[in-house]
């Protein structure tokens, strides 16, 4: 593994397309920004959009890009927090504790710089914690057969749908509608056809791209059609004549940024609890360490570094149960799993022995993009902080256009714009509903290899399949033993986390009245 960690810097810096994979990742970062700053367009309904473009690339630069969209999408949601109180990805809520106030205090540019500076330390942090890691967890993966990697699947499904958002009855219908819709098709044992209906647009399954982009794009968009206002905000802001951070103010911040850095870090393994939860819990640990535990709500800096370092230290973590196991931990990871596959990358435990030098160069690519991060973030904060005020009606349709594009150019099917249009309709009335969607794609993601993971342990079984995993597998038997009582101690956990988060909002909203 250590070998195809040192292969990886030749194949990044040798091949001759360092210069491509540069601009590709400046590419990203920028659209990046540019979407997470408009309230309303968030960063999971961009990278659905532009994960097409990235199947015209190679996966060194194509890849890259989508995670430069990732990084600078959640940078870029702070922007229209801190200026107007309005978040422009759910990772940003908390930051509209002390934004506003800052802003109104005149000092607007400090809180961006605070939340650039702490979003890159904290994002930097956990993709070095990643790459440390990923090695070790792949050599473990290996040694998993069959039934282990089933367990580990239908273990995961659960813990997915037990700590996501909103009340575990209804993510479980959801769970229940994501197996039932990775059904249709053909089995991967047998390979017969079940549930087609005799329609052959079905023989091949319900494709992924167009799922994701129906489920996660169309109804952000007709969301915001539904709100008439014509601007995403009215203001109009000036930056350029405020002061900038200071050397002390950075350096008061430092713990504060190293202990959201670890909470990040830490929520990030854990699937399905995502940035949100982790902002939240950075900024109520920030401030029940603080001396002055009275300022936030009315313009502390720390209120801004606490939860950004936060959210961003979620990134590199949720990556490694996707790139080991094939399992991803968020929404976003589920994008990047269609991204890996289209490239003919199959996450798994195969991946890094298979592809362990291209997968390293990805990841040096993480860090070279929180380096880009930091330099384009510093100076495009005024230009961003403008896009705030740019109409609805020039953005929406452009967002039309490339969401039923991007559906069509990867098969060119014509099929799949019916996709995209049923799955739009399905999940803007999920949303209408307070379903979240979640559970749903990460059910028919992990059903094709979860039930050909069981098959496979059937066959080996024999006619005993108990006897089998009690005599031959018993890691897989133990995991199947301890599914209950994890599932049950992370929906606990989860639990406690989100009630830390919504005790946090009470709080702020009282200090505000």
């Amino acid at each position: 593994m250590f070998e195809s960690f040192l292969n990886s810097f030749p194949l990044l810096f040798g091949g001759g397309s360092f210069l491509s994979v540069l601009s590709a990742i400046c590419i990203g970062l920028l659209i990046g920004l540019f979407v997470g700053a408009l309230p309303g367009l968030t960063t999971l309904m961009a990278m659905a959009i532009v994960l097409p473009i990235s199947f015209f690339m190679e996966p060194l630069i194509g890849i890259p890009f989508l995670i430069g969209v990732y990084k600078g999408g959640i940078f870029g949601g702070s922007i229209p927090a801190i200026l107007v109180g309005l978040p422009g990805t759910g990772a940003s809520v908390a930051t509209t504790f002390d934004g506003p106030p800052l802003t109104r205090l005149g000092k607007g540019r400090k809180a961006l710089e605070t939340a650039l500076y702490s979003s890159v330390i904290g994002d930097l942090s956990s993709d070095v914690v990643t790459i440390i890691l990923i090695g070790p967890i792949a050599l473990i993966a290996l040694l998993i057969g069959p039934p282990e990697l089933a367990a580990i699947l239908f273990l995961s499904i659960l813990i997915i749908s037990s700590t996501s958002n909103g009340s575990v009855g209804k993510n479980m219908i959801m769970l229940a509608v994501g197996l039932l819709l990775a059904l249709i098709g053909q089995d991967p044992i047998g390979a017969l056809s079940r549930f087609t209906f005799d329609i052959f647009e079905l023989r091949a399954g319900i494709p992924l791209l167009p799922m994701l982009i129906g489920l996660f794009a169309i109804p952000e968009i007709l969301l915001n059609i539904e709100n008439k206002s014509k601007d995403f905000i009215k203001s109009k802001l000036n930056l350029s004549k405020e002061e900038k951070l200071t050397w002390n103010e950075f350096k008061k911040l430092r713990k504060t940024i190293f202990r959201s850095t670890v909470i990040g870090t830490t929520i990030g393994m854990i699937p399905g609890v995502g940035q949100v939860v982790a902002a939240f819990v950075g900024y109520a640990a920030a401030k029940n360490a603080s001396k002055h535990p009275e300022t936030f709500g009315k313009g502390e800096l720390e209120g801004i570094a606490a939860p950004e370092a936060a959210n961003n230290a979620v990134n590199g973590p949720t990556l490694v149960p996707l790139l080991t196991l094939g399992i991803p931990g968020d929404n976003i990871t589920a994008i990047l799993l269609g991204a890996f596959v289209a490239h003919g990358l199959r996450p798994g435990p195969q991946l890094m022995n298979e592809q362990g030098s291209l997968i390293f160069a990805i990841m040096l690519c993480m860090i070279i993009a929180n380096v880009l991060f930091l330099i384009i973030g510093y100076f495009t904060i005024p230009i961003f902080s403008k896009v705030v005020s740019i109409k609805k009606s020039y953005l929406l349709p452009l967002t039309i256009v490339f969401a039923f594009a991007g559906s069509f150019v990867f098969r060119h099917n014509p099929t799949d714009l019916y996709f995209l249009v049923i799955f739009g309709v399905f999940g803007y009335v999920l949303r209408k509903l307070s379903f979240d969607v979640t559970p749903l794609v990460m059910a028919f993601i992990l059903a094709p290899p979860l039930e050909y993971a069981f098959g496979q342990t059937m066959s080996l079984g024999n006619e005993n399949v108990l006897m089998y995993l009690l005599s031959e597998k018993p890691i897989a038997t133990f995991i199947l033993c301890v599914t209950p009582l994890i599932t049950w101690k992370l929906w606990q956990r989860s639990k406690k986390l989100r009630q830390v988060a919504a005790e946090t909002t009470e709080e702020i909203i009282k200090i505000n009245k």
